[in-house]
């Protein structure tokens, strides 16, 4: 384990060096283990939060995730508030950035990153669908995304069949995340680097209880990064989840051709009447293929299965893009993986608490979440906005910064 890798400002960005961070306490209400890494490397000291830890027998929701990076909007769906949208392309390209310094400083079998070449299809020309054509255009605008290209003969290359219907496509390098490795190596590296990992639950609208999580665990500040959580420690009302289901597949290249590159069709926005038709065929790591993908807003069960209409469905349209994929093994114990996408109905908050305390001061909570199923793209850089809120908080001062948002 290297705590010498580390997080720092350059500017308003933050970004990964090899260098080193104690002074004040931060308390993280579960675990957003990228804002935990660049608080402790700015010289904070940080206790973490949460009921569960990374475990291959019960996973996280981020274990769960397809975790390939992509530019926002993402393939499971659009952004509701432009806003959000807009710091979203800023927080993505902060990841991008770090994630390519992290390949670069460190060997992947110890972190699980790779870059992949993403390649993702259309079932119309792109200049007939105005959202997918800007997106193209600001992929094409961004001066670090690597290896873009356009052309059609993708769909040739990679033996997309007829019955796909796609007629248009580009490529770009992307990282992609074996999200139980990055998960438990990124656990380990806050630990090494003076993190406290505690196992408990915070139960109740943070802002009432504030001043005394603060006292019992010697903290200046609250950051929240609990996802689906901040229903009710943030008394968040729209907050939602978007559930999604994966299938892993074996990709060993005995039973069909190894599949090395990420092979996507986004959801068509010109169409609302199909919600059915993400393509998501991305290669986890050597091993694993993961078929997907599926966005199923306000359902909070986790009780799909293989034989479920929706997971049927979605594994004929995987089966049906690439030859093959129909006689593909299954991983053994992990066929079918699900989870709940965080989601706020503007999609993603990253900022100081407005509401003031019982005693009228300021609050001192931070609240990052609501990244939905862009977890890991934007995960760097809304850290960066988290540290750069802790960083202007003068404690020598009562909490009033919240009055003057």
């Amino acid at each position: 384990m290297s705590s010498a890798i580390s997080l720092f400002h350059n500017g308003k960005e933050l970004v990964l060096d090899t260098k080193n961070a104690i002074t004040l306490n931060v308390v993280q209400p579960m675990s957003w283990l990228s804002s935990a890494w660049a608080l402790l490397d700015a010289g904070y000291s940080v206790t973490v939060i949460s009921d569960k830890w990374v475990s291959l027998h019960d996973r996280l929701t981020s274990q769960i995730a397809g975790a390939l990076w992509e530019w926002p909007p993402a393939v499971c769906g659009k952004h509701i508030n432009s806003g959000s949208l807009a710091r979203s392309k800023e927080w993505c390209m902060t990841t991008y950035r770090a994630l390519d310094e992290l390949i670069k400083a460190v060997p992947t079998e110890v972190h699980g990153v790779r870059w992949r070449m993403a390649n993702f299809f259309f079932t119309k020309s792109i200049e007939s669908m105005p959202g997918q054509l800007e997106k193209m255009n600001e992929i094409i605008g961004a001066p670090d995304v690597k290896g873009f290209k356009r052309d059609k003969n993708l769909i040739n290359q990679h033996k997309v069949t007829p019955n796909s219907r796609v007629i248009d496509s580009y490529q770009h390098l992307a990282p992609v995340i074996d999200t139980d490795v990055y998960m438990a190596w990124l656990t380990e590296l806050v630990a090494s680097k003076g993190g406290h990992l505690v196992t408990g639950r915070v139960y109740g609208d943070l802002l009432v209880h504030e001043e005394s999580l603060l006292a019992k665990h010697n903290a200046d500040i609250i950051v929240n990064a609990t996802g689906l959580g901040a229903y009710e420690l943030a008394s968040d009302s729209t907050v939602f989840p978007l559930r999604g289901a994966l299938i892993w597949v074996v990709n060993d290249g005995k039973i069909f051709p190894k599949i090395e590159e990420a092979l996507c069709v986004a959801h068509d926005d010109t169409n609302e009447d199909d919600t059915e038709d993400i393509v998501f065929i991305v290669p986890r790591n050597d091993r694993t293929l993961i078929l997907g993908g599926l966005a199923q807003p306000n359902e909070y069960t986790l009780d799909l299965t293989l034989d479920s209409p929706e997971i049927i469905r979605m594994r004929e349209r995987c089966n049906q893009f690439v030859p093959g994929l129909a006689d593909a093994a299954y991983v053994e114990s992990d066929a079918i993986v699900q989870g709940l996408r965080p989601l706020t109905s503007t999609n993603v908050r990253v900022e100081k608490e407005k509401r003031r305390r019982r005693s009228g001061e300021g609050s001192r909570i931070i609240h990052s979440y609501g990244q939905g199923g862009s977890g890991f793209s934007l995960s760097f850089g809304c850290a960066g906005d988290v540290l750069e809120m802790v960083s202007g908080i003068d404690l020598q001062k009562p909490a009033e910064f919240a009055a003057h948002l």
